[in-house]
């Protein structure tokens, strides 16, 4: 039975979940304040965390940023009010996997906890299969312990830079889209947000190339997309 975690303050919203969610087999809890959902993220272990972004004492972006800072791997999906791009972007840039702006369908949600909590378990999976350091030149990546280092001393990265270095580093010389990368690391939701790529790639060579002007590792397929070297 997977366990889900509701932070949401709306008492409405939390009573069509908690009915919907436990009808489908859910263990379902929710709580209607940030700080008591940290308590509880702390605490227990959920399978997929539910975050309204306005909420009392503490955001739902706020909340997930701190999440992000030890647990990499917790599906997060968040609830918005508004369709604020900005909004949006900012979810993505902590490392939520989904969001969905209400008002909402409830079918619509329940198929998107299906799939994140489906490529979480393909995830988990591809873990046990990838426990082997990759090492490129001064670059080494501890895929079992997510963490990079350039030479011996470990680079600061978010979870979403890890997972993009850790895609293009398995696969050195393959070219991926932004559409391709946003797809496999941040799933369909942020369709459209394809700069983001662009960002992150930006952000990741600026903490992993010796020179800006001739990238080593990360290589620009022009007018493609971006590769690793071979």
């Amino acid at each position: 039975m997977k366990k889900v975690l509701l932070v949401e303050d709306d008492l409405e919203i939390s009573g069509l979940l908690s009915l919907h969610f436990k009808l489908h087999s859910y263990q379902f809890s929710c709580c209607a304040d940030g700080m008591e959902a940290l308590d509880r993220i702390k605490s227990e272990t959920f399978d997929l965390l539910i975050l309204d972004i306005t909420l009392p004492g503490i955001s739902g972006i706020e909340i997930c940023r701190k999440v992000r800072t030890e647990d990499s791997l917790l599906p997060i999906m968040m609830l918005t009010s508004n369709s604020d791009e900005m909004d949006k972007v900012l979810a993505l840039e902590l490392g939520a996997d989904d969001y969905v702006t209400k008002p909402f369908g409830i079918m619509e949600l329940m198929a998107r906890t299906k799939a994140l909590l489906r490529r979480r378990s393909i995830g988990e999976v591809t873990d046990v299969v990838q426990q082997q350091d990759l090492i490129f030149k001064d670059l080494c990546i501890d895929q079992k312990k997510r963490k990079a280092s350039l030479k011996n001393k470990r680079l600061d990265l978010t979870p979403k830079e890890f997972d993009l270095l850790q895609l293009l580093a398995t696969n050195p010389g393959k070219t991926y889209s932004r559409n391709e990368l946003l797809e496999l690391i941040w799933g369909m939701a942020f369709a459209g947000y394809e700069h983001t790529i662009t960002s992150h790639i930006n952000r990741l060579r600026i903490k992993i190339e010796p020179d800006l002007q001739n990238p080593q590792y990360i290589l620009t397929s022009w007018g493609t997309g971006y590769r690793f070297s071979e």
